[in-house]
């Protein structure tokens, strides 16, 4: 990846839907050039699709935090389906260590986001649990309304 296609993916991660006559102009490259780098790119599966960011997610709930998730026996798969059925979850990622998985989520208010962590806990297959809130962001590569 050089510099042409690193600007790409930054333009894009601020505005998904730019056209290619835009994305051209802004990196002062031919049309031609800027379709056949996406197009490369996307052959080769740096990028993998594009996405539409609703405004809670740009703007991000009040109380965020992390959850570090212990699962028994062989049942990953159907927590993993569990969890992507609460909206207040916004990532799950499987990890390797002490914890299976570890879930970003948010919520409006701490008490939501108690209840929240009350209903996760009780997923069948989930065997313990540590969460973390997290305070401030130094840095993130998600868009920003």
């Amino acid at each position: 990846m050089d510099e042409l296609d690193t600007k790409l993916i930054t333009l894009l991660r601020h505005n998904g839907r730019r056209s290619i006559s835009d994305l051209a102009m802004e990196t002062g490259t031919s049309r031609a050039t800027v379709r056949a780098r996406l197009e490369r790119l996307e052959h080769s599966g740096d990028i993998i699709g594009y996405t539409v960011i609703l405004r809670g997610d740009a703007m991000g709930e009040a109380v965020r935090g992390i959850m570090m998730i212990e699962i028994e026996g062989h049942v990953t798969d159907r927590v993993i389906r569990a969890l992507g059925g609460f909206s207040e979850v916004s990532a799950i990622h499987s990890t390797n260590g002490r914890w299976d998985l570890i879930v970003e989520l948010s919520a409006a208010t701490l008490s939501d986001f108690d209840s929240v962590l009350r209903r996760i806990r009780l997923v069948p297959g989930i065997t313990g649990s540590e969460t973390s809130l997290l305070l401030s962001t130094a840095r993130s590569t998600r868009a920003k309304l």
